[in-house]
C-alpha cells in the first residue's frame, strides 16, 4: 500500500498577509480619530474630512471607509467624552444630598467645552447631528434638564430658567482665559440662583415700561 501522502501545511504567507492588512487599517482608523480629536479641539466641526485625512498621511477613501459619513467620524471622536459627562450627570443626579449639582454638571460641560472647541459645537448641535450618540443615557441636554429641574424643586435655581437658556449660557462660559470664565460662572451661579427675580413673568418690554 502507497504510503499516504502528507497534508500540505497551511498557507502561513497568506495567512500573515491578512492579519498585516487587518493590523494596518487599525492604525489608519486610530490615527484617523486622534487627527481629528486635535483638529476638532482647535478649530471647529467646520474643517473638512480631506484635511484631516492629510494631516492623518491616508487619503481620503481611507477615512471614508472607516467613516462613511462626517456624524460618524464625530461620534468616534466624542464617545469618551460624552460618556463621561453622561457619567458624571448620572453620579449628580444619585446624589441627592448635591445641592449644587445643576451648578457642578454646568461648569463640568463648560470646562470640557473651553478644551475642545468641537466637543461644544457638537453639544449644541451647531453643523452636526450626534443622535446615535448624545441619545438615551448619554442624551447630555436632558440629562441638564434633569439636574436643573431638580434644582428647581429644591429652591436653588430660580423657577423660569430653561435648559435653552443654560445652553445659551453655556456658549457665553467658553472663555479662553481662565479669570473671564470664572466670572462669567459666578454671574451665572448668581444669576440662576436668583429665586426670587422682581419680574418673573414679564417680558422685556413689560419690564422696559415698568422702569419708565
Amino acid at each position: 500500500m502507497p504510503a499516504p501522502h502528507p497534508e500540505p501545511a497551511p498557507d502561513s504567507t497568506a495567512g500573515g498577509r491578512q492579519r498585516a492588512l487587518r493590523s494596518d487599517a487599525k492604525r489608519n482608523r486610530q490615527r484617523v480619530i486622534d487627527t481629528a480629536f486635535d483638529v476638532f479641539s482647535t478649530q471647529g466641526l467646520s474643517v473638512p474630512v480631506h484635511e484631516i485625512a492629510r494631516r492623518a498621511g491616508v487619503g481620503t477613501g481611507t477615512v471614508s471607509r472607516h467613516f462613511p459619513t462626517k456624524e460618524s467620524l464625530f461620534e468616534a471622536v466624542f464617545r469618551s467624552r460624552v460618556e463621561r459627562l453622561s457619567g458624571v450627570a448620572h453620579e449628580l443626579l444619585d446624589a441627592t444630598e448635591q445641592e449644587d449639582a445643576f451648578f457642578k454638571f454646568f461648569a463640568q460641560i463648560v470646562a470640557e467645552g473651553t478644551a475642545n472647541l468641537g466637543l461644544a459645537q457638537a453639544l449644541a448641535g451647531a453643523g452636526c447631528d450626534l443622535g446615535a450618540l448624545t441619545s438615551g443615557d448619554n442624551d447630555i441636554m436632558a440629562l441638564m434638564g434633569q439636574l436643573l429641574a431638580a434644582a428647581q424643586a429644591r429652591g436653588t435655581v430660580r423657577a423660569d430658567a430653561t435648559v435653552d437658556d443654560a445652553k445659551a449660557l453655556l456658549t457665553a462660559c467658553l472663555q479662553r482665559d481662565p479669570t473671564a470664565q470664572q466670572r462669567m460662572l459666578a454671574i451665572v451661579r448668581a444669576g440662576l440662583g436668583d429665586v426670587h427675580p422682581r419680574h418673573p413673568a414679564s417680558s422685556p418690554s413689560e419690564q422696559l415700561t415698568e422702569s419708565g
